[in-house]
């Protein structure tokens, strides 16, 4: 099991729902990157409403419905590990924003450890 208190670096990666790395969700593949590289953890948000360098407006509201929502994937590890992982984002996000911030790690616990594997989602099997 990773452990990770005390400071550290969140990585922000803002891209589009419908961006897409070999045919395959772009925010999915920087996940499963992260997992590949170790990294203490990643989660993906899905924005309801948003615009970035095009200024186009994109919204979950019915009469102006989007398929292209903003979506955020936030890791957060050491500063070294998260700098490590920067090469990767270079070659999957063209379009988009990466931001970096330091924080402070206050309590980050999972499951206990027990026997077994993980499988390729993170579930442990005995």
């Amino acid at each position: 099991m990773t452990r990770l208190t005390g400071r550290a670096l969140r990585l922000t990666v803002f891209v589009g729902e419908n961006d897409t790395w070999h045919h395959k969700p772009l925010y999915s593949e920087i996940v499963h990157r992260a997992h590949a590289a170790g990294l203490a953890g990643a989660s993906v948000f899905r924005g309801v409403e948003g615009f970035g360098a095009s200024s186009l407006i994109h919204t979950s509201r019915l009469l102006s419905l989007s398929e292209d929502l903003p979506v955020a994937v936030v890791i957060v590890d050491t500063e070294p590990r998260i700098r490590a992982f920067l090469p990767q984002l270079d070659e999957l996000v063209t379009e988009g924003l990466v931001t970096l911030d330091d924080c402070e790690v206050l309590r980050y616990t999972g499951r206990e450890d027990t026997p077994g594997e993980t499988d390729t989602k993170g579930k442990r099997s005995l």
